[in-house]
């Protein structure tokens, strides 16, 4: 299995791709996180992080068709590849095992 471990942002950004499935770029990548979860990303981070991922083999990116409204340029779309999967399931299984015996109060206070 791979030992990737991901950063917060890179496992939220492919989560968020995997929900958005065929529709995931930029904006809409964007929109998903703001609607969600409230974190407001600027486009230019994003595209970072997506870019730092694709050279970890995490994600594959492939053009769109030019459109008008976009000035004649395409649409960027990003897909998790197996190896992203992978992590993310690793991920997650990580960190639900540490979570396992802690418990929060109402007070937000942590207790194992």
């Amino acid at each position: 299995m791979s030992q990737k471990t991901l950063g917060e942002f890179e496992n939220i950004v492919l989560l968020a791709l995997l929900r958005l499935e065929t529709n995931a770029y930029g904006a809409a990548i964007r929109q998903l996180l703001q609607s969600e979860i409230g974190r407001d990303v600027a486009l230019g981070a994003l595209y970072s992080t997506l870019e730092r991922m694709e050279k970890k083999n995490l994600v594959v990116s492939k053009f769109g068709e030019a459109t008008a409204q976009r000035g004649g340029r395409p649409k960027r779309f990003f897909s998790v590849t197996a190896e992203g999967k992978a992590a993310l399931k690793q991920t997650k299984i990580a960190i639900d095992t540490m979570w396992q015996g802690v418990v929060l109060t109402v007070g937000g206070e942590l207790h194992a």
